[in-house]
């Protein structure tokens, strides 16, 4: 596929990373996500996968390099796999690589489907090793079947990152237990600051930690240093001297990184949203099932470079207990 115009925002930010979600529905219910009754879109809704491939050819022929599968939980869309088979194809050509999110539930099945339909690395969202503490957390007692995915993921060679969500009183003074035990397992470790976005059952302000708090314990403990490693993604990286693995940062409320972001999300119904912290978006789907879908797409996406904003605007605090935004992270991308 010949690469055409690159996607450049009015910011003069060249995007060339694609979060695409599969899915909105999850297996679990994590407090800071979602709340346990939570109502998913009806299936009629959600894009089919051959209509995720063709936004995903769309895409690459404007030069997106990296594209990685979320949802919601991306391993529990049937036929999943062949959608990743589809876009594994083109990993050494149009893209540098596909990777996947996921929350290890289902991972035992699937990791080494994953790596033989071209996956090289995974982010598994993992916020805690104690079982009762993972059961309050995601509503759901699965801590083992997400340990026996990470070990099929091993197996099967993919490189790993734990994804952690920093959340005060709950998994905060565990963090160092982590991040040795993940380096350990060979994995990388990225921390996540909670973000306001959707209604949850929970107070995020209650459990809300700044990284920058986070950091100055570890470095009472362990010997960080800037790494140049970058992954396409928003964390900055740090080696560390006493487990020779890496941890990243993702701060998006103490830290703000959208100087260089790089990146649009995807939601399963064909909406492209420019800014994960923004209300902007633009119908895809409508160009998708338009009657000249290929040149309805590319303007859709010379459009979203129009409308993307320079940066997010997000705040947890006292005078700001409400989300930013309505629309949960399952229904855009994580």
């Amino acid at each position: 596929m010949a690469e055409g115009r690159p996607l450049i925002d009015g910011f003069a930010r060249k995007i060339n990373y694609l979060r695409l979600s599969v899915t909105d529905r999850c297996d679990l219910r994590c407090t800071y996500c979602m709340p346990e009754q939570m109502r998913f879109l009806p299936k009629a809704e959600v894009l089919t996968l051959e209509e995720l491939y063709e936004l995903a050819q769309g895409f690459m022929a404007r030069g997106i390099r990296r594209i990685r599968l979320t949802g919601g939980e991306p391993l529990v869309r049937r036929d999943m796999v062949d959608l990743v088979q589809a876009l594994g194809r083109h990993v050494g050509g149009d893209l540098d690589e596909v990777t996947l999110t996921t929350n290890g539930t289902q991972l035992a099945r699937f990791a080494h489907a994953l790596a033989d339909a071209g996956v090289r690395r995974i982010n598994v969202s993992l916020d805690t090793l104690d079982r009762e503490v993972f059961q309050q957390l995601s509503r759901r007692d699965v801590l083992p079947q997400v340990l026996a995915g990470l070990t099929a993921a091993k197996d099967a060679g993919l490189a790993v990152k734990i994804n952690t969500v920093a959340l005060k009183g709950i998994n905060d003074a565990e963090i160092p237990a982590l991040l040795r035990w993940a380096h350990g397992q060979g994995f990388d470790i990225s921390l996540i600051e909670t973000m306001p976005l959707g209604e949850v059952d929970d107070v995020r302000l209650d459990r809300f930690l700044p990284l920058t708090e986070i950091r100055r314990g570890l470095e009472d403990e362990f010997t960080l240093a800037p790494s140049e490693h970058r992954t396409g993604g928003p964390a900055r990286y740090f080696d560390v001297h006493e487990t020779g693995g890496r941890i990243g940062f993702i701060s998006p409320l103490t830290d703000n990184f959208c100087a260089g972001c790089n990146r649009m999300r995807v939601t399963a119904t064909g909406q492209l949203f420019p800014c994960l912290g923004g209300g902007e978006q633009v119908d895809l789907r409508a160009a998708l099932r338009s009657e000249a879908p290929e040149r309805e797409i590319e303007s859709a996406l010379d459009r979203a470079m129009l409308i993307k904003p320079e940066r997010h605007h997000f705040r947890i605090d006292a005078a700001h207990d409400a989300p930013a935004l309505a629309r949960h992270m399952s229904m855009t991308g994580g």
